[in-house]
């Protein structure tokens, strides 16, 4: 697949929008390879190849195991992560799916036996910054391995 656009060419200040999401993000009160799992997980879920690669890299850079890797697709049937993580995931998974009534009482009532108020609202950001990262790099067809060959996508 070719990609279609450049969007840091055409409207840099547009990238500059979405990286500023990202660098409240790595400052944010949850856990860091949490939000990489949910960040995997929900390009997973939108079907987006960059993101997934992306992700399930940095992930591995993080000292992450192929267990754990090989498994956030299967999260729910796999005993790798821990209660808090999957709070985390299943909050992912529905936000993601937007399906009609949105995330279920069950699932927000779990996340909130995990997390405290500002990390909800960090989690409940990162999912939103992830889809809008998913639906930007679909659209334009982003290359997945742009990053490691040292180009810059998107």
């Amino acid at each position: 697949m070719t990609m279609r656009l450049s969007v840091r060419d055409a409207e840099p200040a547009a990238l500059k929008a979405m990286y500023g999401l990202e660098a409240y993000l790595a400052s944010c009160p949850v856990p860091k390879r949490t939000l990489y799992l949910i960040k995997l997980r929900a390009s997973q879920v939108n079907g987006c190849a960059f993101c997934t690669d992306m992700h399930a890299h940095e992930l591995k850079e993080m000292g992450e195991t192929d267990e754990r890797l090989f498994s956030v697709v299967t999260w729910r049937d796999a005993p790798w992560f821990t209660p808090a993580e999957r709070a985390a995931l299943a909050l992912a998974e529905e936000a993601t799916r937007m399906e009609p009534g949105g995330v279920s009482d069950e699932t927000w009532a779990e996340a909130e036996r995990h997390y405290d108020p500002p990390s909800l609202a960090a989690l409940v950001t990162a999912i939103a910054t992830i889809t809008a990262w998913n639906v930007l790099n679909v659209t334009v067809r982003t290359t997945p391995g742009l990053l490691r060959k040292g180009e810059v996508p998107a």
